[in-house]
């Protein structure tokens, strides 16, 4: 079935920095681009027919122009086109023994292997899940070129009361608008600033993440695995607590530790994906606005503590330069390459996907009970495989609640699968031990084997 929308305007525009990065991210993965899109679960509240939810959703593309964009390649550049008015194919399916949330989460991951037709498509998919006649889900695929994860926690932030038919505020800032204020003076030359802090990093940084050439890589080359740890997450909020810097901190410091024993060095260089919201008027955009940043850790010669307090200032360092154009910075990352004979590998990230940066649903337990019994209910396993995502190391802290969701997504050719368990495990593991001693750097190869 269709569901018309009529927004209040139509234009032209040059791609925002964050569709900038996205739209190259596209053109490089070709056919693995669907690791880009973005699955999405919208539960419907309360005993709502399908006509209500249908209007709701119809209500929810004409309030956002990110959402009936499309992309296009124009001799003058890539840009993004509103539509004022149009349709979206809406599907139905019927609620499996999962149920329909569970049956929702099942279809939103289907849809998300198919790529977009970024100059055709909307960009998103959706299918209505039922329950008999009525309506109890929605199973959604977004763009990345049109959503990140905190424009997606927005969506969801409105969804209820776009299903009550609420009268909301119109939002006062677009994608379009973005890009326009993106091509003014003050943002130009913070791009330069970032740029040329990216420089001096790249000037200097190993060309390689890991030192050792490619091996036999799986069929499917590109694996995700995945860890649920309970004992993670109430680990990474004491120590949080304790330093007084965020758990996103502690956990980057956490993986950028594991990262350099696996690699050998002394010195961990991953870039984090940002969210580049700190501008008021970006905390309505529903809009991929996050970029990346570069963290540079020189691991200290004493314990994790300082490890943590050193990474989290290196990641205010990173999230400082994080805001540039993307063209400009790949321009400048060319040159780099002609100048020491081929750009510098920086295919190591760090992703953390929660959108204020909690776990809200943790249980409760005593500020001085031992995890160490937590650790045994963690477990592991591999979620995804990709032909090719041009990624080594992609470390991903996951939206889950109620449990420290941490995925690493590796390239077979370097880390075998069991390498990438045992990463996850060292973190960890890691976390855990800090709760009651300050472990030595050197000690950290000795917590969990890596090979």
């Amino acid at each position: 079935m269709k569901v018309p929308f009529s927004g209040t305007r139509e234009g032209e525009a040059p791609l925002t920095w964050g569709q900038r990065l996205m739209w190259r991210a596209v053109h490089l993965m070709g056919p693995s681009q669907s690791f880009l899109n973005c699955p999405w679960v919208l539960p419907v509240y309360g005993k709502r027919d399908l006509s209500s939810v249908l209007n709701a959703l119809g209500r929810m593309l004409e309030r956002h122009e990110g959402l009936r964009t499309t992309f296009h390649d124009t001799p003058h550049g890539p840009v993004q086109r509103v539509a004022r008015s149009g349709e979206l194919t809406v599907e139905l399916a019927q609620a499996g023994p999962e149920g329909p949330l569970g049956t929702a989460n099942r279809i939103a991951a289907e849809l998300g292997t198919t790529v977009f037709a970024h100059g055709e498509d909307l960009p998103l998919r959706c299918v209505v899940v039922l329950s008999g006649d009525r309506p109890r889900a929605l199973a959604l695929v977004f763009s990345h070129l049109a959503v990140d994860y905190q424009a997606l926690s927005l969506v969801s932030a409105e969804w209820r009361a776009l299903l009550r038919g609420d009268d909301l505020p119109p939002p006062e800032w677009q994608p379009m608008e973005q890009a326009a204020l993106e091509g003014e003076g003050s943002f130009l030359e913070r791009s330069r600033r970032s740029i040329r802090y990216w420089r001096s990093v790249l000037e200097t940084v190993p060309l390689d993440v890991f030192d050792h050439p490619p091996g036999e890589p799986e069929e499917q080359r590109f694996i995700e695995v995945g860890m649920e740890s309970v004992a993670l997450a109430v680990a990474a909020e004491r120590l949080a607590e304790r330093l007084k810097i965020s758990t996103t901190s502690v956990v980057i410091a956490a993986c950028a530790t594991v990262l350099a024993v696996v690699s050998g060095r002394p010195r961990a260089v991953m870039q984090l994906v940002h969210s580049n919201r700190r501008d008021p008027r970006t905390q309505s955009l529903v809009a991929t606005v996050g970029q990346d940043g570069l963290l540079v850790l020189d691991l200290p010669d004493t314990g994790f503590t300082d490890t943590c307090l050193a990474t989290h200032r290196s990641a205010l360092l990173a999230y400082r330069n994080a805001h540039y154009d993307p063209f400009e910075m790949q321009a400048m990352r060319e040159e780099i390459g002609r100048i020491r004979g081929r750009e510098p590998d920086l295919d190591a990230f760090f992703n953390d996907r929660r959108g204020d940066g909690t776990w809200p649903n943790l249980p409760r337990l005593s500020p001085d009970q031992d995890l160490t019994p937590l650790t045994a209910k963690t477990h592991t396993y591999v979620t995804n495989a990709w032909p090719g995502v041009r990624f080594k190391v992609f470390f991903t802290l996951g939206t889950a609640p109620d449990t420290g969701q941490l995925s690493l997504i590796i390239d077979t050719a370097y880390l075998s699968r069991e390498t990438a368990r045992a990463m996850l495990l060292a973190v960890e593991t890691l976390l855990v031990r800090s709760l009651t001693q300050d472990v030595p750097i050197a000690a950290v190869r000795d917590l969990t084997p890596v090979t």
